[in-house]
């Protein structure tokens, strides 16, 4: 009877999405949702696929940028400069600025390693605050019986003026090498099992990067915890459950990491829409963290 008045008062730190929903993120946006908003709203649809796969069939008048998700960055300031001048100029000509609705979308949130999530997330730390990220993907929006094109369309660019409004979503690698002795943060790893334990340094190959491992000190928590197995996110109370069972201190600012920030924009997604409202991103990564020789690093099992 303690341990269950315990998980409950836990579980309640944050509102329930049922009870008070105006209090939670909301940011996942359901394929009726999205048919009845495109007929009311100006909203750009941005498909995050492959150019192959875009080139088949996507929804009516969405426009490609996979280089949300192919993109590599440093979290040095000039890195984030680079990257931030890159993508206001790829929204840019997609037909996006710094107050347009946008909705972004993957085959399936499943399997696309929160390429989705991370055009949301992209998007929100250069300044624009109106976006969301079609639940449960294309494959979502087809299940629901809607329509498909084949058919490109021609975006009008726009001007995207950068601002700082989303400047706090991310971090660099001298923030998380400065909190490693401070126990301040909860630095949640969120890759898959072979790199957390250093039987791989990527998701693309075992020796992609330099080094295998983790940082030390941070907790794990696979992206997708987070997701059903039908490629949905799971319920805030559900996301609030596997935080508890890692042993996650709610009080703490997150920051999370993987390899490259896609991944992690997956779980970003998954815990402001469960009502953690203090979460950040590492956007290097492992990427840049195993390229740095200085930066200690922990391998093998985790020792309990």
């Amino acid at each position: 009877m303690v341990i269950y008045h315990w998980l409950m008062n836990r579980l309640t730190v944050y509102p329930m999405l049922d009870l008070m929903d105006k209090l939670m993120t909301k940011i996942l946006i359901e394929p009726c949702e999205l048919h009845e908003l495109i007929q009311e709203k100006d909203v750009v649809i941005i498909d995050t696929r492959s150019p192959e796969e875009y080139a088949q069939y996507h929804l009516q008048n969405a426009v490609n940028i996979h280089e949300i998700f192919t993109y590599l960055a440093s979290s040095t300031p000039q890195g984030m400069q680079d990257m931030r001048e890159h993508f206001a100029k790829k929204f840019g000509e997609a037909g996006v600025d710094k107050d347009q609705l946008v909705v972004f979308y993957e085959q399936g949130m499943g399997t696309g390693f929160g390429q989705s999530c991370r055009g949301h997330f992209m998007l929100s730390y250069l300044g624009n605050s109106s976006s969301y990220v079609l639940h449960g993907g294309l494959m979502a929006w087809i299940n629901a019986g809607y329509q498909i094109t084949d058919h490109v369309p021609k975006p009008v660019t726009k001007a995207f003026e950068l601002t700082d409004d989303g400047i706090d979503m991310i971090v660099g690698k001298d923030d998380v090498l400065a909190q490693l002795s401070k126990n301040e943060v909860t630095l949640l790893d969120v890759r898959d099992v072979d790199e957390w334990i250093g039987e791989s340094s990527s998701p693309y190959g075992k020796y992609f990067s330099p080094r295998r491992g983790r940082i030390p000190g941070a907790k794990w928590l696979e992206w997708y915890r987070m997701m059903k197995p039908n490629g949905r996110v799971k319920s805030p109370s559900e996301i609030r459950a596997e935080c508890l069972n890692i042993g996650m201190d709610f009080s703490k600012p997150v920051w999370l990491y993987c390899f490259k920030g896609s991944r992690t924009s997956n779980t970003y997604v998954a815990l402001k829409q469960a009502g953690f409202e203090n979460v950040a991103t590492y956007f290097g990564s492992w990427n840049e963290w195993s390229q740095d020789e200085s930066l200690p690093i922990e391998e093998g099992l985790p020792v309990r």
